[in-house]
C-alpha cells in the first residue's frame, strides 16, 4: 500500500482509540437513569415528545409489551415509508418529477430501511425524489438505529436487575438514543462533510457538456454531455454511516464524489460506522459495573475486526497474478498499487479495503468499491464478516446484544466441560435461555441458505446474475454462487451492501430479499427481549470458586473461538464451493 493509505490507517485506529471512552461513558450516562449531560437542552424536546405520544417517562414495560410497542412502531414507520415511495409523484420536493416507486420495489425498500438493512435495488438520484430521501428514507435510518440501540440497553437492564419483570420503556430508549446520541453527532459530521465537498443543496439535476467526449460501452454511443445530480446528500450521509444503515442518496453510494469526496471523508465514513458499535460495548461494561466484562466484549470485537483487515489488505495490496508480467502493480509515488479493479484510486487499496471491512463488520452497507471484482478470498472476507452475524463489532445496538448471546452460548459451552450449570454476570443461564439463544442463532443461517438454494434451482433468478448464460464457464458458477449467498447474507443481516453483479430490482429478489430482512431483524429481537425478561426474574447466584469468571482474556478467547467454530461449521460448505474453489482454481 502506499504511504497516503498508511497515513489514513493509522488515523482511523487513533480516531477509534479516542471516541470509543468517550462516547461509550456519555451514553453509560444517557442510559443510566436520573441527570444526563445535555439535559437542559434535551429534556423539554424530549417531554414534548412524551406529552405529544401520550408517553409515561417514568413508566415501564414488561418485554413482551417492549417487543409489542417495537412491532407496533415498526409497523405504522414501514406503511408510512411505503406510502411515501408510492405517492412520491405527487409530492413536493421533486424537482426532477420522479414518478411513484413500483409496489415491488416501494415494499422492500420500505422494510429494507425499517429494517436497518438499506439494501437499494435502485439508483437513488434516478428513482428517489428529494422527498422520499428526506422523509421516507433518512428518518427511518435514524429510527431503525435507534430500536437496535434501545434492545441493547433494555437487555443490559434485564442482566443487571434482580427478580425483576421489567426492562425500562421502548419509547423512552428510542427517544433518548434518537436525541441524545444519534441527531447531535450526524447533525455535526453533516456540516464536516459539507466542509469536504458533499452536496446539500435541493436542485435538480443538471446537464452538462463535458470537456471529453464518452463512449456508452453497451451501446457504442458517443456523448459530450453528462447528468450532474443535486439533493441534500451531507445530512443523509451522516446518519448513514453513524446508525450503520448505509443506504446511500447516489447509486453508486460511498464510491460517488459526491458522497464520498477524498481521503478525508472516507477515514471519517468509516470511523462513523464502527464508532457506536465499538462504544457499546465500553456502556456495556460501565452499565453492570465490571469494565472488565465490557473488555472482553469489546476485545472479542476488536480481534475479528483486526483479523478481517490483516487478511483483506494483502490479497488486494498484491494485484492480480494474472497480468502479464510486464504489468508493475505494486505502489509508487505515482500509482496507488495493488489489484484496483472496482476500486477508486483516490482512495486506494487501504482506503477501499477499510470500507469493505469495517462495512460488513457492522451492518452499514456503504460500499465504496465493488466487492465482486475483489480477488476470490479477497471477497470472502466481507461475506465471512457478515455470515459472522455482524458482531465485529456488528450494527448500532445489535452488534452488542449478538455478541452478548455468544457470550451465553459460550459459557454454556464451558459450563457442559466442566460439568456445572452456565452462569452469566452472577445468572444462571438455563433450558429457557439456551433454547432461546438456538433459536436466534439458526434464524439467519435458515433464511440465508434456503433462499439463496431455491434461488440458484430456479432459472428466473439465476437470469439477475452477471455470472449466467450458455458461455458461463465453471468460474461463472462458482462467482454466480457467492453472488447469491452474499445478497441473502446481506438482506439477512441487516447489512444492505451488495456483491455487484446481480440485478435485485425483480419479483423475486424485490419479495423474498423483503421477507428476508423482515425475518432477520424481528426474529432476532423477540428472543433477545425474550431472553432479556426471563434473565431478569432471576435472582443472583453467590460467586465461589467453582465460577467461570467471564471477565478475563482465557474466556475472550474462548467468545472469538466460539463465534468462528459456528460459523464455520454452518457456512464452510458454501465458501469451499464457491470463494475457496475460485481461488484455488486460479479464476483471478
Amino acid at each position: 500500500m502506499s504511504t497516503a493509505n498508511w497515513i489514513q490507517l493509522l488515523a482511523f485506529i487513533a480516531l477509534c482509540v479516542i471516541s470509543t471512552p468517550l462516547l461509550g461513558n456519555y451514553m453509560w450516562k444517557v442510559y443510566r437513569g436520573g441527570k444526563a449531560p445535555g439535559d437542559r437542552l434535551f429534556l423539554p424536546v424530549e417531554h414534548a415528545i412524551y406529552r405529544l405520544c401520550g408517553v409515561d417517562p417514568e413508566g415501564e414495560q414488561r418485554w413482551n409489551i417492549y417487543a409489542l410497542s417495537l412491532l407496533a412502531f415498526s409497523l405504522a414507520g414501514v406503511l408510512l415509508s411505503y406510502l411515501f415511495l408510492r405517492l412520491q409523484g405527487h409530492l413536493p420536493f421533486n424537482p426532477d418529477h420522479m414518478k411513484g416507486v413500483a409496489p415491488a420495489l416501494s415494499f422492500n425498500t420500505a422494510i429494507s430501511f425499517l429494517t436497518n438493512t438499506n439494501w437499494q435495488a435502485y439508483g437513488g438520484e434516478s428513482t428517489m425524489s428529494h422527498l422520499s430521501q428526506m422523509f421516507a428514507l433518512v428518518v427511518q435510518q435514524f429510527l431503525s438505529a435507534a430500536v437496535g440501540m434501545a434492545v441493547a440497553v433494555a437487555f443490559i437492564r434485564a442482566l443487571i436487575r434482580r427478580r425483576s419483570t421489567t426492562m425500562g420503556s421502548f419509547w423512552v430508549d428510542v427517544v433518548r438514543s434518537t436525541t441524545r446520541v444519534l441527531l447531535p453527532i450526524s447533525f455535526i459530521f453533516a456540516f464536516v462533510f459539507m466542509s469536504q465537498g458533499v452536496i446539500q443543496n435541493f436542485h435538480a439535476s443538471k446537464t452538462v457538456t463535458t470537456v471529453a467526449s464518452q463512449t456508452n460501452p453497451s451501446t457504442g454511443q458517443v456523448s459530450q454531455t453528462q447528468t450532474v445530480p443535486g439533493g441534500p446528500v451531507a445530512s443523509q450521509d451522516s446518519i448513514e454511516v453513524l446508525g450503520d444503515n448505509g443506504g446511500g442518496f447516489m447509486n453508486v453510494n460511498a464510491a460517488h464524489p459526491y458522497e464520498n469526496p477524498n481521503p478525508i471523508t472516507n477515514v471519517l465514513l468509516y470511523w462513523l460506522v464502527v464508532m457506536i458499535p465499538f462504544a457499546f460495548p465500553w456502556t456495556f461494561g460501565k452499565m453492570v459495573g465490571s469494565m472488565g466484562q465490557g473488555m472482553v466484549v469489546l476485545a472479542s470485537m476488536v480481534v475479528l475486526y483486526i483479523a478481517s483487515v490483516l487478511i483483506l489488505v494483502p490479497f488486494e495490496a498484491n494485484g492480480n497474478n494474472k497480468y502479464p508480467a510486464g504489468v508493475s502493480q505494486a505502489a509508487t509515488s505515482t500509482h496507488v498499487g495493488g489489484n484496483l479493479e472496482g476500486k477508486d484510486t483516490r482512495l486506494g487499496i487501504g482506503g477501499s479495503t477499510l470500507g469493505a471491512a469495517s462495512i460488513t463488520a457492522t451492518s452499514a452497507g456503504a460500499n465504496n468499491s465493488a466487492h465482486e471484482s475483489y480477488m476470490p478470498l479477497g471477497g470472502a472476507v466481507p461475506l465471512t464478516n457478515m455470515l459472522l452475524g455482524e458482531v465485529s463489532p456488528g450494527g448500532a445496538g445489535a452488534g452488542l446484544f449478538g455478541k452478548l448471546i455468544l457470550a451465553m452460548l459460550s459459557v454454556f459451552i464451558a459450563g457442559l466441560m466442566v460439568g456445572r450449570t452456565p452462569e452469566y454476570l452472577g445468572k444462571k443461564v438455563q433450558s429457557v435461555e439456551m433454547k432461546l439463544v438456538v433459536l436466534y442463532l439458526i434464524i439467519v443461517p435458515a433464511f440465508v441458505l434456503v433462499f439463496a438454494g431455491v434461488a440458484l434451482a430456479m432459472k428466473t433468478p439465476d437470469h439477475s446474475l452477471l455470472s449466467y448464460g450458455p458461455y458461463c464457464s465453471s468460474y461463472c458458477q462458482q462467482h454466480g454462487l457467492t453472488e447469491m449467498v452474499y445478497s441473502y447474507a446481506s438482506a439477512t443481516n441487516s447489512n444492505g451492501s451488495a456483491f455487484a453483479g446481480i440485478s435485485a430490482n425483480t419479483q423475486w429478489f424485490n419479495s423474498t430479499l423483503g421477507i428476508a430482512m423482515l425475518a432477520g431483524r424481528y426474529l432476532l429481537i423477540i428472543p433477545v427481549l425474550a431472553i432479556g425478561g426471563s434473565i431478569g426474574r432471576k435472582q443472583l447466584v453467590p460467586e465461589t470458586t467453582g465460577t467461570f469468571r467471564t471477565d478475563t482474556p482465557l474466556f475472550a478467547g474462548l467468545l472469538v473461538v466460539v463465534t468462528v467454530i459456528l460459523v464455520g461449521l454452518v457456512y464452510f460448505p458454501v465458501l469451499a464451493l464457491g470463494p475457496i474453489v475460485e481461488h484455488l482454481a486460479g479464476h483471478f
